[in-house]
């Protein structure tokens, strides 16, 4: 489980990468326009993506933060910055999963939710909702690029060896070892 976990991590990253890749190419209007999904518009997901990674990545982290992490759903209103905080967050969530050992993995995690109610789950649960959440909403984001003048990027890969070299150049870019399973 703990390759599993540190390779799901790193394609979170290269994901995010893309998509954010082809997300920089919108125009304002493009970005910010109204749309058909659970958040109402390319860049209030982003946004959504962030701050939920930032709520589990801080329980799992034992950091203490809790609700208060996603109480502005709006945490940064210009892109590049949301970019690059997430991107940090990313590489936060990289060094978590880098770190894991089998303690780690069935340790508990206290998940303290707006209300003040407190939930003990274990990490690896944890690890496979925040990584189901991912997915779930890039996937939105995702199908809102096809309403734009910007092609969605391939998201439904992952670390296949016949495809190693299509994205030796993203791998480079990211200053990136490839997870080995």
């Amino acid at each position: 489980m703990i390759e599993q976990f540190r390779a799901m991590a790193r394609n979170n990253v290269w994901s995010n990468h893309r998509l954010l890749n082809a997300c920089a190419k919108l125009s304002d209007t493009e970005y910010r326009a109204k749309r058909v999904s659970f958040f109402p518009s390319i860049h209030l997901t982003l946004n959504h993506i962030l701050i939920i990674d930032w709520y589990y990545i801080d329980a799992l982290t034992r950091g203490g933060k809790g609700p208060a992490l996603y109480a502005d759903q709006e945490p940064f209103a210009q892109f590049a910055d949301l970019a690059e905080a997430q991107r940090d967050s990313d590489l936060r969530l990289v060094g978590f999963c880098d770190g894991l050992d089998d303690a780690a993995v069935g340790g508990t995690v206290e998940l303290v939710r707006s209300e003040g109610r407190r939930y003990v789950e274990t990490t690896d649960r944890v690890l496979c909702h925040l990584f189901t959440h991912q997915t779930h909403h890039r996937g939105q984001v995702h199908a809102m690029l096809s309403g734009t003048s910007i092609a969605p990027p391939q998201l439904d890969e992952f670390f296949l060896a016949q495809d190693a070299g299509l994205r030796a150049e993203e791998m480079r870019a990211l200053d990136f070892i490839e997870p080995t399973l």
